[in-house]
């Protein structure tokens, strides 16, 4: 395609290349490919079931760890307004009827009372309405409620991010969704030193109300849990931005401008490598728990946290055999056991392989970022699953598919997408640095073939968006991968707002 100098001047600012934007136009005319599945990961089949003996194994192993003094961080992406939490009450402030008329709006004001913000919200109603909730409510006044609890006016809900927002009540206070990611942070986050690390990846506009609420809290819950944090925060960068399309798969211009896309939650692989850790638990701003049920919670992060080592541990033992050339054949063979049985690699053409060339492709193999994942029991909720799938070397290994990479039409993929166990709760605990302690540079690990593409509108007019390898997905296809299964109990996703009636939230 053919630049003009408003272009270049763009792609400057933004730190995006020409190069890049040919190789994205590409993506939209190509497509992705569908992934080859194996077969869907299950218990004994890719994913740990932990007995009790375990447990205490693997936790001992992470307690022994944290006498190291470890640098430890906990990341939270917590883009994004809240606004889809709240699609069915803008729905109600758009209807032509004025009383709750759908399950979902009749449950809302029902059970108004409990929840965290109903104080908040009924401040707000007093000073702009002249009257509180139940007058308002006694007057069949609901939308009057549902426009302070959304707009700018009132709690501005409907704009502000979820990690702002009010989850739980507590007999002394209410907890936004952040704080209950401090509090989660001080259980299993702290090292010996009772230092707590908590980065939390915004957008630009919502940067000043988390800073605003560290101000605030922070001192708080150093008290309350006698440690200290270290919260930072970091944006999505411009050069993750994607370039949008029209339908013709060149590139779309609005009054003449090229317009760009955040490229989705894989681009947080940029603010991952960023991060200067040993040890990097990840989970997404709206999973989390009051206190009084945090304890499932905090002991299956520290499982999988002492998996993590203990995976690193016998990693970084086979790579310096292999690098020092002093191994015999059975040391080879129980590489290869460790490979196929721990990581679960396999290789079809590793009998075919001679001795030297087994070492570099073990080598290869073993000298990558790790991640354990915990995976939970499907229960119908939407979202990536876990799979053995093929990578583009010949073997396969573990991998968090989103249904969109799987080929739906294809008997055989669907009959294996449909009998999937398990659910990916973005529980993650990762492992980013090599046996000498040098960061990995994480971007070398996506699989560039694992984006995604949908179909959006400006102003009217049709265009496509590019979505990079999500996070969790293709941006981390490359890393040694072990699943665990951890309880339904440790996942309680807040997806809309009466999610926060539910018995966990309470």
């Amino acid at each position: 395609m053919t630049f003009t100098q408003e272009d270049r001047d763009l792609l400057a600012r933004k730190g995006i290349s020409e190069s890049l934007i040919e190789e994205q136009l590409s993506c939209f005319k190509q497509g992705f490919p569908f992934l080859k599945l194996n077969s869907p990961a299950s218990i004994g089949n890719g994913i740990l079931s932990i007995d009790e003996k375990e447990m205490d194994h693997y936790l001992k192993i992470w307690e022994e760890y944290l006498t190291k003094n470890p640098v430890i961080v906990k990341f939270v992406p917590a883009s994004g307004a809240a606004s889809r939490m709240f699609k069915n009450l803008f729905e109600f402030l758009d209807a032509d009827y004025n009383t709750p008329s759908t399950d979902f709006e009749k449950k809302f004001f029902e059970q108004i009372t409990h929840f965290a913000f109903y104080d908040d919200l009924n401040a707000a109603c007093i000073k702009n309405e002249d009257k509180d909730i139940p007058t308002l409510l006694a007057e069949q006044k609901h939308k009057n409620v549902v426009s302070n609890l959304l707009s700018e006016k009132g709690l501005n809900y409907g704009a502000l991010p979820k990690g702002m927002l009010k989850f739980h009540h507590y007999d002394d206070t209410d907890r936004t969704a952040m704080e209950e990611h401090l509090a989660e942070g001080a259980l299993y986050a702290r090292n010996s030193a009772g230092k707590v690390n908590v980065h939390f990846t915004v957008s630009k506009e919502h940067l000043p109300y988390f800073k605003q609420l560290v101000i605030e809290k922070q001192s708080a819950y150093e008290k309350k849990f006698d440690v200290k944090y270290s919260v930072s925060f970091s944006e999505q960068k411009p050069s993750t931005d994607t370039i949008a399309a029209n339908m013709q798969n060149e590139p779309f211009r609005d009054n003449g401008k090229l317009v760009f896309r955040p490229g989705g939650h894989g681009a947080l692989i940029e603010n991952l490598n960023d991060i200067e850790a040993d040890v990097i638990f990840i989970k997404n701003i709206d999973n989390v728990v009051p206190d009084k049920i945090k304890d499932t919670t905090v002991l299956y992060k520290k499982i999988i946290g002492g998996v993590l080592i203990s995976l690193q541990q016998q990693i970084d033992k086979y790579i310096a055999l292999l690098e020092s050339g002093k191994y015999t054949i059975d040391d080879i063979r129980e590489i290869i056991t460790f490979v196929q049985q721990k990581l679960f690699i396999r290789n079809p053409e590793t009998k075919t392989l001679e001795d030297s060339d087994l070492a570099v492709y073990l080598l290869k193999k073993l000298k990558r970022p790790i991640r354990v994942c915990g995976m939970v029991k499907n229960v119908g909720e939407p979202g990536g699953g876990p799979f053995l799938a093929y990578n583009q070397d010949g073997t396969y290994s573990l991998q968090i598919l989103e249904s969109s990479q799987i080929d739906l039409k294809n008997p055989e993929s669907k009959t294996m997408f449909d009998s999937s166990t398990h659910f990916n709760p973005v529980d993650l605990v990762c492992a980013v640095k090599n046996r000498k302690g040098e960061k990995y540079n994480l971007p070398d690990f996506v699989d560039k073939n694992t984006g995604f593409i949908s179909q959006k509108s400006k102003n009217g007019k049709d265009l496509k968006a590019l979505e990079l390898p999500g996070l969790w997905n293709g941006a981390m296809s490359d890393w040694n991968t072990v699943f665990v299964e951890v309880p339904i109990a440790t996942f309680n996703p807040v997806k809309t707002v009466n999610d926060l009636l539910r018995e966990q939230h309470q």
